[in-house]
């Protein structure tokens, strides 16, 4: 395989990866903050009442599994909305979700702060990994809401999620909207290697490229990283990130997501 080792879908909140499983090289569809049963979630959290996209949500990435030929699909946390194990709506989303994907691809997910009864739930037909992340050949893969492991950090190209980075843009008459964004950047090995407590030449250490990845659900909220006050979710960032740029969907440059 040739080309990026990590490649965003112009237009699509997902990106295909080319990692190692097992010694054999495998072409990944990364996405991430699925949030399967946010509806019910939001009708039980907060009294909204909104339809299930459930259906929607499956064929969207059905549809990007059959396109890209993927073998493996990766999921940078929360494929669930509830924190603890799901129930009613979400366990049916999750079920067909499975039973659906698995007749086309392998899935790994790296846990989330929602997926804390997911290893459970799916037994051995989805490979759940540690919460810190694990390392596919030169691709590390994260959640983002705990610290990545340093395995994750040794590799070439590091991928997380959490914040559902999005943006506000206005134009010239006061009109606003909100995009969802990626974020790519280089990471500091200074700030990891506090974390760790060792000196930064004992990190393994490749100049990594950050990939934030945006929300795959596009009901869910988010962090706006253009808005002034907004913090960061992620214990790592925005410290551990140099020189974030912000990217739409459809591959526009925004440039430092901090001018925006």
């Amino acid at each position: 395989m040739s080309g990026p080792l990590v490649e965003p879908i112009p237009g699509e909140p997902a990106a295909v990866a080319q990692t190692t499983r097992r010694g054999f090289p495998e072409r990944s569809l990364v996405i991430a903050d699925y949030h399967a049963g946010i509806e019910a979630g939001l009708r039980y959290e907060r009294g909204v009442e909104l339809p299930s996209n459930a259906a929607v949500r499956r064929e969207r990435l059905c549809s990007l599994l059959d396109r890209t030929g993927a073998d493996r699909l990766v999921v940078l946390g929360d494929l669930g909305h509830r924190i603890g194990e799901p129930k009613g709506a979400e366990a049916e989303e999750l079920t067909d979700f499975v039973e659906t994907v698995t007749d086309r691809a392998e899935i790994t997910l790296v846990p989330g702060n929602h997926d804390g009864g997911l290893a459970d739930f799916f037994d051995d037909r989805v490979e759940v990994t540690d919460r810190s992340g694990v390392r596919l050949g030169d691709v590390g893969f994260c959640h983002g809401h705990t610290w990545p492991s340093r395995d994750v950090l040794a590799a070439d190209v590091v991928c997380s999620a959490h914040e559902h980075p999005a943006v506000r843009l206005e134009d010239e008459v006061g009109g606003a909207r909100k995009e969802r964004v990626w974020l790519r950047g280089s990471l500091v090995p200074d700030v990891f290697a506090e974390h760790f407590d060792v000196d930064v030449s004992e990190l393994e250490w490749h100049d990594p490229e950050f990939v934030m990845f945006p929300a795959f659900n596009n009901t869910s909220g988010g962090t706006w990283v253009n808005v002034p006050g907004q913090g960061f979710l992620s214990p790592f960032l925005p410290d551990g990130l140099v020189d974030g740029e912000a990217y739409l969907l459809d591959g526009t440059r925004l440039g430092d997501y901090r001018r925006v």
